[in-house]
C-alpha cells in the first residue's frame, strides 16, 4: 500500500493538518541544527517548538480518530446489524492518522532530546 493511499484513507483533512504540524516541526529542527552547527550558537530558544509541533501532530491525529469513530458509531447505530469484518476494517482505517502523528512525535521527541543535550553540553563548555 502506497503512502498516498494511506493519506487519503486516513482522511485528507486531519492527515493534512498532521502533515502541516510535522513540516513545522521539521523546519524548527533544521533551524536549530543550523543554529548549533553553523552559527555555533548554543541557546535553548526554539527547542520547545520542536516538541510543541510534534505533540500537536499526535494530538490532532487522535482528535481525527475520535471524530471519525463518533461518526462511524452513529452510522452503525442507524444500520443496526453490521458485520464484525466491517467494524474491524473501520477501526484499522481509524488508526492511520494517530499512527502518522505518533511517528512524527517520536521523531521530534528523539531529535529534541539530542539537540537539547548538545545545547546543554556545548553551552557549559563555552
Amino acid at each position: 500500500m502506497k503512502f498516498t493511499d494511506l493519506f487519503f484513507m486516513g482522511g485528507p483533512l486531519f492527515m493534512g493538518i498532521v502533515t502541516i504540524w510535522t513540516i513545522a516541526m521539521l523546519v524548527f529542527i533544521v533551524l536549530k541544527i543550523i543554529q548549533i552547527f553553523v552559527q555555533q550558537s548554543y541557546t535553548k530558544a526554539g527547542l520547545d517548538l520542536i516538541l510543541l509541533f510534534g505533540s500537536l501532530a499526535f494530538v490532532t491525529g487522535i482528535l481525527g480518530q475520535a471524530i471519525g469513530l463518533f461518526m462511524a458509531f452513529d452510522a452503525i447505530q442507524a444500520a443496526g446489524d453490521i458485520s464484525p469484518a466491517l467494524i474491524a476494517g473501520g477501526f484499522k482505517v481509524s488508526m492511520i492518522a494517530p499512527l502518522y502523528g505518533c511517528f512524527a512525535f517520536v521523531i521530534g521527541l528523539l531529535l529534541w532530546g539530542i539537540l537539547r543535550e548538545i545545547v546543554i553540553r556545548k553551552g557549559l563548555e563555552n
